[in-house]
């Protein structure tokens, strides 16, 4: 199955980047919000505030019909589907080998909880190697236990 359908606004923004020769990295400077937040509101998985959008306009020399867009709720996941994308999909594969052992040591360190996907943050770091570069993916999610009543 293919991915979900890309919002116009997305292809519009993202042809305004690359056609600015910009990164999401250079976007970070601009924005002081971090290259993968700031892809997901590219991707409309995130909504900034007016502010935000406004830097998002400018930096890519956009109207500002794009701000209203930027600005209204999101709407997050990539449906009910197993990706088929082989870089999302060895994601989903990772949580199939090595979700229930992660699961397991987090309740060991921290007790019945979860870690939150709302006060989180994820970094995406490029690791040299000379056997060949290393992605370095840091998800940071505060833990949240499970309430007895």
């Amino acid at each position: 199955m293919p991915l979900p359908e890309i919002p116009p606004v997305t292809e519009k923004l993202l042809a305004a980047k690359k056609a600015k020769g910009l990164s999401f990295a250079d976007l970070e400077k601009i924005l002081g919000r971090d290259e993968v937040w700031i892809a997901a509101v590219f991707y409309r998985q995130s909504s900034a505030s007016v502010e935000e959008a406004k830097k998002i306009v400018a930096a890519l020399e956009l109207d500002d019909s794009v701000i209203e867009e930027l600005t209204a709720y999101p709407v997050k996941g990539l449906g009910p589907v197993v990706p088929t994308d082989p870089l999302i999909y060895r994601f989903y594969e990772i949580m199939q080998v090595y979700g229930l052992p992660i699961k397991e040591v987090i309740h060991e360190k921290f007790g019945d909880g979860i870690m939150s996907a709302i006060d989180f943050t994820l970094d995406v770091e490029k690791e040299e190697d000379p056997k060949g570069d290393r992605i370095k993916v840091i998800m940071n999610g505060k833990f949240l236990p499970y309430k007895k009543w």
